[in-house]
């Protein structure tokens, strides 16, 4: 039984730390993933204009993304699942790292059926225009949103940044192997 997993690629597949050294580097600070307590990073930053943060990132963008360490573990279980289901990974980059992010999943050997580089964090209408069954997401609202407006389980992996409280629906899970264990039992429910 074939299903179609929807998977957001940073701070999901790619380490939720890949940003820190950039940003520390950039704006000379030392913080650490503990220090992210909110998903908008120029929260850990009151001293620097959100404006100012924003052409930052804008301008490191594709670095931070072609050089963005992957989450332990991942890239065995995604091998695993593409033989039996189809991976679709749908994120919030621009379409303008289209060319990068296909070169970070060749260079980390992670095979998909579809990538769609969305450009906005609402990956709702995504979602439902692919069917998805499944989705992968470490951003709080986007879980509640895709799993509220699609009716689907979202795994949601654990951050300091994604703490407010979840409904029944969205499943917090620590790392790639919890959510595997967890695939592995809703698969067998649905047999």
């Amino acid at each position: 039984m074939t299903k179609r997993f929807g998977i957001d690629i940073d701070g999901t597949v790619t380490c939720p730390t890949s940003l820190l050294p950039y940003i520390n580097k950039a704006f000379t600070r030392s913080l650490s993933l503990q220090d992210i307590t909110e998903y908008d990073l120029t929260k850990a930053l009151p001293d620097i204009k959100p404006s100012v943060f924003s052409e930052w990132f804008l301008e490191a963008e594709p670095v931070i993304y072609q050089n963005s360490p992957i989450a332990k573990h991942v890239v065995q279980i995604l091998e695993e699942w593409k033989s039996a289901h189809e991976l679709y990974f749908i994120s919030a980059r621009s379409s303008k790292h289209l060319g990068l992010t296909v070169e970070w999943f060749k260079q980390h050997k992670i095979d998909y059926d579809h990538l769609e580089l969305v450009g906005s964090h609402d990956k709702v209408t995504t979602a439902q225009k692919y069917n998805v069954d499944l989705f992968f997401e470490d951003k709080h609202d986007n879980a509640v949103m895709i799993h509220e407006q699609c009716g689907i389980p979202v795994i949601l992996f654990d951050t300091p940044y994604n703490q407010d409280p979840i409904p029944d629906g969205v499943v917090r899970v620590k790392d790639w192997l919890q959510a595997k264990n967890w695939v592995n039992e809703w698969l067998e429910h649905q047999k």
